[in-house]
């Protein structure tokens, strides 16, 4: 009887933490698209170079939806990384990423 009251208890006590109004959760904010500048590597740290994948010349495709990346002719290696995808950790200086939010559009378009 002892150990039914203890677990009564504690069943009730928990049910009281419990919060009765359902919280939202804060909207996450929108990407603010940019340009990041490459990144060399030099021993242990990266610093940033000029833009050795040129990226620059396609930021007209900012805002745009991924499906304009196959139509902007780049003829060297490229890398779509959808809103909180996995991209390949190595760095390839001459590697163009294209970087979406969450609706799909492209927001930032760097080197590596």
């Amino acid at each position: 009887m002892i150990r039914f009251s203890a677990i009564a208890l504690s069943i009730g006590l928990l049910a009281g933490c419990q919060s009765t109004t359902q919280d939202k959760a804060p909207s996450e904010p929108v990407p603010v698209p940019h340009m990041t500048p490459a990144v060399s590597q030099q021993g242990a740290l990266e610093q940033r170079e000029p833009d050795t994948c040129h990226a620059k010349d396609y930021t007209s495709a900012l805002g745009q939806p991924a499906s304009v990346v196959p139509s902007l002719g780049i003829s060297r290696p490229v890398n779509i990384v959808e809103w909180r995808g996995i991209e390949p950790q190595e760095y390839n200086p001459q590697r163009i990423v294209f970087r979406l939010d969450q609706a799909g559009n492209i927001f930032n378009i760097d080197c590596g």
